[in-house]
């Protein structure tokens, strides 16, 4: 599967700036130590074989998925083999007691990335999930970063998301105000962090869904009036690394807006992807005809395609890496931005948030309405775009 020409690009994005600093990555990458939290999704999994392609002296990487270790160990040692370093994983969750005690026993480490995250917009869709992104995007990341202050790593990095600048969604606030708990944690540690675009393929993606669609013999489903910009899973490890490497206390790297970066409709990649498999796409009007055509239109070496306007909770109209009141870097590098960000911490606002969150859990019973009026006071911009509606309501 040709992914670039899928989300209509014919060069990897990064090739410049990665070229231009290879030599004092593999450097710095030689003589450290890293842990990957969150490393067995599909961008925490890219950058570990960016990491250990350049030989570090030490790659652990945590994740509370077994499965996916087991994978990402299988890739690497397929495609890459082995290195000097100590290289081992652990199935661990990062909000367990068992990951503390794992890091009072082999804690220290020169850079810390954490990938983990709950990114789903329809995550938001109960309480109780959403009380759970919360943990997952905001307190374990102060967990962590914390962590590593105590135990003198030079670097915490975190990703973020596009969807941090101007939130309309639930995942996207959580982010920003992950933001706001890591400036306050700048203050003690070097911190760096990326926002960067929909990651072609990513689990758990609309795109990654196409080939469970093609493998179940079931129809693929798309809006036809979002457009997104894409980047590929080695583009999405490679700016996470350079952010983690050579950002500057309280940088978030992000990918440069331009015609390298491609604008495309998630219908327009569902055809170019069903034209790569030899497949014509059959444009449905309902679910109900989508699903009962694709035996037979299968035979004809024809795929049925519901292609239609999004009408969900949290989906953006357009997207954005930062906003107008931020100072950017834009010169440093061809393709990579940076957002330059200056010690700015709410501590009220942070310690309102935590005590109400605290006061939620410990009552037992709280509600969706309740945590987004929190949210509001966090992020005074926050335009919530609530439908009534949620993905999982649609095929």
């Amino acid at each position: 599967m040709d992914i670039l020409n899928l989300i209509g690009r014919n060069q990897e994005l990064f090739l410049t700036d990665i070229s231009g600093k290879e030599k004092e990555l593999r450097e710095i990458i030689r003589d450290s130590s890293f842990l990957v939290i969150g490393g067995a999704g599909s961008i925490g999994q890219a950058v570990t074989k960016e990491i250990f392609k350049r030989n570090p002296k030490k790659l652990h990487v945590v994740d509370i998925s077994e499965n996916n270790l087991v994978e990402l160990v299988r890739d690497i040692r397929s495609s890459l083999g082995y290195i000097d370093g100590d290289f081992r994983t652990f199935a661990l969750d990062i909000g367990s007691d068992l990951y503390d005690t794992f890091i009072k026993m082999d804690g220290k480490y020169d850079y810390v990335l954490n990938l983990s995250a709950l990114k789903h917009v329809r995550s938001e869709k109960d309480p109780f999930t959403l009380m759970r992104m919360i943990d997952v995007n905001i307190f374990n990341t102060e967990k962590t970063a914390q962590q590593c202050i105590e135990n003198g790593a030079k670097k915490y990095f975190c990703v973020s998301t596009d969807k941090a600048a101007n939130p309309v969604n639930m995942m996207g606030a959580s982010k920003r105000i992950m933001e706001m708990f890591l400036m306050r944690k700048s203050k003690e540690i070097k911190i760096s962090m990326a926002r960067f675009a929909n990651v072609a393929f990513s689990d758990g993606s609309l795109l990654h869904g196409f080939n469970q669609r093609i493998q179940k013999l079931q129809p693929i489903v798309a809006p036809n009036d979002i457009k997104r910009y894409f980047v590929i899973p080695k583009e999405s490890g490679e700016l996470c690394l350079m952010s983690a490497i050579f950002g500057e206390n309280r940088d978030v790297f992000f990918p440069k807006l331009s015609e390298n970066l491609h604008l495309i409709t998630f219908a327009e990649i569902a055809e170019r992807y069903l034209e790569q498999l030899n497949l014509e796409p059959y444009l449905c009007e309902t679910e109900e005809e989508a699903r009962g055509k694709v035996y037979e239109l299968a035979k004809q070496k024809k795929w049925p395609c519901l292609f239609t306007k999004s009408d969900t909770t949290g989906e953006k109209d357009f997207e954005e890496f930062y906003t107008d009141n931020e100072t950017l870097d834009m010169s440093t590098f061809k393709n990579l931005g940076i957002i330059k960000n200056e010690l700015s911490v709410e501590e009220e606002k942070l310690n309102m948030f935590t005590q109400k969150i605290n006061g939620m859990r410990a009552s037992g019973n709280w509600d969706k309405h309740e945590i987004v009026d929190l949210f509001n006071e966090m992020i005074p911009n926050f335009n919530h775009k609530e439908t009534g509606k949620y993905l999982d309501s649609k095929m």
